[in-house]
């Protein structure tokens, strides 16, 4: 039987939030440095309903995922 105190369960839950908001900012930084390196207005296209650059920039953010997922773990 697992005997976890209040307080570790918090640390881990604060860490757990602290790590979520670091992957988050990492995804943005990831976009706007994806948006500044291809000379293409993304949201326009995207607001054309070009789903191909829909499905661009999801792979990057899924690619990104990926990656901040594979730290955070190690």
């Amino acid at each position: 039987m697992l005997d976890m105190s209040l307080a570790a369960i918090l640390g881990n839950l604060g860490l757990s939030i602290l790590f979520g908001v670091v992957g988050i900012l990492i995804l943005a930084v990831g976009y706007l440095l994806f948006d500044k390196l291809i000379p293409l207005d993304f949201n326009k296209e995207l607001e054309k309903n070009n789903s191909a650059v829909a499905i661009v920039i999801a792979g990057l953010l899924i690619g990104i995922a990926i990656i901040v997922s594979q730290v955070v773990a190690a």
